[in-house]
């Protein structure tokens, strides 16, 4: 069985839309914020405290929230699997976009 052939995006204005509908979920978009918000505490702590090796729990926090996110509510593969640059991106866009009420929290 083949792989649905992933799509192709010329720029970041392009993915995003696309972006944004595998993120249709509240509870989804609500674990990525979080794990977002998590994230900037994080290098906060890491700053203020020059704890450096905690730098490491970064993955854990963004992918681990937004990972749960998409298996148990969006129920769709995350598209950092198909398009890891643009999907980072995409979550700092979004939480922005979160934040300045663009889209529903």
């Amino acid at each position: 069985m083949t792989q649905p052939k992933p799509l192709e995006f010329n720029s970041f204005a392009d993915f995003y839309p696309y972006y944004l509908s595998e993120h249709q979920n509240l509870s989804c978009r609500r674990l990525h914020f979080v794990g977002s918000a998590l994230i900037l505490v994080l290098i906060g702590y890491v700053l203020l405290t020059e704890r450096w090796l905690l730098l490491w729990c970064i993955p854990v926090l963004g992918y681990g929230f937004a990972w749960v996110g998409h298996f148990f509510f969006e129920h769709n593969k995350p598209a950092t699997f198909k398009y890891p640059f643009y999907s980072l991106l995409g979550d700092w866009v979004m939480f922005k976009d979160i934040l300045l009420g663009n889209i529903k929290r």
